[in-house]
């Protein structure tokens, strides 16, 4: 009797804990489930260092390089330069509209007529035009490479958004910008070879920079000019590149740049990891594969790495999702999106908002940008799930801010996004916010003009992610802890 009566007084008091949602009941449950929901944040974490943490996954793997970040203190250049002001957030993100501008553009002019040349003109390498500005701004993120024979190391910005590889050349017949290593001087190296302006080669330039070659004597003259107004312009050429001790490429076609100007944070140039075949992934896909992964380190101050080839070392727990068919024309790759969670919520965006824009993914586009119905949801909700917090004023493209100066820890909701296939990738506590001061802290997503403009998914979203892309099986993959 005794024990059916505490079964008795056990059962009342099961239903009274489901009637009332006693807090007794369910103290534990609401715990694990908030942890599962947010992210609990030390608020010293997301401040930038002006040291460098320079451990990476690169010194352990085959085919990789390391990634440092141009403004941030792993980059030599930036060191030797205390001096220097940096460059401020505004200036940032400014450039970063004017590369989803390009981007935009591209993709228009791409789908309005295709990329179409004229013939190839007499031309002096100094004074080659570039002024379609039909190509992306320069990236973020660098790495240090080997050029020529005997080969001279140089620090260059890797890019998916672009094709074609380049770095500056002596002698600067235009200009040269400061770079942190001395100038790449093809009369030094025993390998290096001009590409003639009548080869089929010279003439995929114009599909790869928006811009018609020239020909100065024989040799065939590249430009580009990106939309930023950076430009280079100079020989094309052929060199050997070495990406590590056991990894050199013979006859790796480059832009050898004899007037270059702009925003380029010091690196001597750039790595262009598009899938025209003038970049280094299709030039390289005899070796391998044509499959390539990155990790972009969760600050300024840390390093990431890139890694050339399925080496081993690429995280098991990769999920894929298939590139989109809607870029497949463009160098871009292409992300079908179909959702996206914040705190657990999915958001209540139509699945045509995301297939009518279309999403690329981008190593140099900072911000990610969504079709303004999609943003205005997450906004609607992230502020939601915020607003216990201070808010502060817009800086730049970010509209929703918060004044953390109060607090030493902080509860983010998640956010994950949805791809073909229920691929669900959860971002990084390090993914969500852009940090201009502690009391200036934003979520780090904007809107795009219109609904119809592509979307892009930006590197602070894929910060200490490993991110691979197998373009030869047409897919692109994604891991947590990359960096580590």
């Amino acid at each position: 009797m005794a024990k059916m009566s505490f079964f008795f007084l056990g059962f009342v008091l099961s239903a009274v804990c489901i009637l009332f949602t006693s807090s007794c009941c369910y103290a534990e449950t609401t715990h694990d489930q908030l942890h599962e929901l947010t992210h609990t944040i030390q608020l010293t974490s997301l401040l930038p260092s002006t040291f460098c943490d320079s451990s990476s996954k690169a010194d352990e793997r085959k085919s990789a390089l390391k990634v440092v970040h141009k403004h941030g203190p792993c980059f030599q250049l930036n060191r030797d330069n205390k001096a220097k002001s940096p460059v401020s957030h505004e200036e940032i993100l400014r450039l970063d509209q004017s590369r989803v501008d390009s981007i935009h553009s591209r993709l228009r002019s791409k789908k309005q007529s295709g990329s179409r040349g004229g013939d190839i003109q007499e031309t002096d390498a100094v004074n080659i035009p570039a002024k379609h500005g039909s190509v992306v701004g320069s990236g973020n993120y660098i790495v240090t490479v080997g050029l020529g024979t005997p080969k001279k190391d140089l620090s260059l910005i890797f890019d998916t958004g672009s094709d074609l590889t380049w770095t500056q050349c002596q002698p600067c017949l235009g200009s040269c910008y400061q770079q942190q290593e001395s100038i790449f001087d093809p009369k030094v190296s025993k390998s290096y070879i001009n590409i003639s302006c009548s080869s089929a080669l010279c003439n995929s330039l114009v599909s790869a920079t928006g811009n018609t070659p020239r020909c100065s004597l024989t040799t065939c003259v590249y430009g580009i000019q990106y939309g930023d107004s950076s430009f280079s312009a100079g020989y094309f050429g052929r060199e050997t590149l070495t990406l590590t001790s056991t990894d050199v490429i013979p006859n790796f076609v480059f832009g050898c740049g004899q007037n270059n100007d702009g925003l380029f944070g010091g690196a001597a140039g750039l790595i262009g990891l598009g899938r025209h075949p003038i970049s280094l992934v299709s030039q390289t896909a005899q070796k391998y594969n044509k499959i390539f992964s990155y990790c972009l380190p969760s600050s300024s101050s840390t390093t990431g790495h890139l890694t050339l080839g399925n080496s081993g070392s690429v995280s098991k727990s990769v999920k894929f999702t298939p590139l989109s068919t809607k870029f497949s024309g463009s160098s871009f790759y292409g992300l079908d999106v179909t959702g996206i969670t914040v705190g657990g919520k999915k958001l209540p965006i139509s699945a045509s908002i995301f297939s009518t824009s279309g999403t690329i993914i981008d190593s140099g586009t900072v911000i990610t940008r969504l079709p303004p119905t999609a943003y205005s949801s997450l906004k609607s909700t992230f502020r939601q799930l915020m607003s216990k917090y201070p808010t502060a004023p817009a800086l730049s493209i970010l509209d929703t801010c918060y004044d953390f100066s109060k607090y030493t820890t902080i509860s983010v909701p998640k956010i994950s996004f949805t791809f073909n296939g229920g691929t669900e990738v959860s971002l990084d506590a390090k993914g969500i916010f852009y940090v201009n001061k502690v009391t200036q802290v934003c979520l780090a997503f904007a809107p795009n003009g219109d609904d119809s403009d592509a979307a892009t998914f930006g590197n602070v979203q894929q910060k200490t992610l490993e991110v691979v892309y197998d373009v030869a099986g047409g897919r692109v993959g994604f891991a947590p802890g990359g960096c580590i």
